[in-house]
């Protein structure tokens, strides 16, 4: 007798596994600087042609503590830190603008693995946030125009109409980009590399920024 037959698929979602039977860790290949590792392993997840590698969620928080998440898409790195462009008046928006700490988590399960980073947001430049937002297809550039991100809509047809008319008032012209809308910068204080290895063994490699040095620390998994 199959003994999950009966069960529903809530009852059986503990029994979910997967056996991670891939190379581990090694620290010392890690490179100094966790963005310059993120490099590594953000190129090495685009060869591997993982669906949407740059699709993370975003963690933000009110100023009391209230947590609320989504995914959101990457949209740039360096050593400023990672870049992300939204709605200054959704939700995530407004969280930011009162509570500037945040954490973003990338997965990659084709390679089993994650990256998590911790640390503090503040807004891009405005001639950056234009040059970004005019390199958007012109589609994208109207719906940004007409959202206001995370409010009430009273129906499919209204944000249709509002697009029908942005589209046609802008026809033949530049879409200025709307002064609610721009980047994100968050810059790291922690960056987590997490391996899925054998056994529940996993590995995990943090670096914690001290002083303005990054120290890296394996922790159990």
């Amino acid at each position: 007798m199959n003994p999950f037959k009966k069960k529903s698929l809530r009852q059986l979602v503990a029994n979910f596994r997967n056996e991670y039977l891939v190379h581990g860790i090694d620290e010392s290949t890690l490179k100094d600087n966790p963005i310059d590792q993120f490099e590594v392993w953000f190129q090495e997840a685009v060869k591997s042609k993982v669906p949407e590698p740059n699709a993370m969620h975003l963690a933000t928080a009110t100023r009391d503590g209230k947590p609320s998440g989504r995914v959101m898409l990457l949209k740039g790195f360096d050593d400023s830190g990672f870049v992300f462009y939204t709605n200054y008046e959704s939700r995530k928006g407004e969280e930011l603008a009162s509570n500037s700490q945040a954490a973003i988590t990338f997965l990659w399960l084709e390679l089993f693995r994650q990256v998590r980073i911790e640390g503090t947001v503040t807004k891009v430049s405005e001639t950056e946030s234009n040059t970004y937002f005019h390199s958007r297809p012109r589609t994208s550039q109207l719906g940004a125009l007409v959202s206001r991100q995370s409010k009430p809509l009273s129906s499919r047809k209204e944000l249709e109409a509002h697009f029908a008319a942005a589209e046609k008032e802008y026809s033949g012209k530049e879409i200025p980009r709307p002064e609610g809308w721009g980047g994100f910068c968050l810059k790291p204080v922690m960056v987590e590399f997490w391996q899925g290895r054998a056994s529940r063994l996993h590995d995990r490699i943090v670096y914690s920024l001290q002083q303005e040095t990054w120290i890296k620390q394996r922790l159990f998994p």
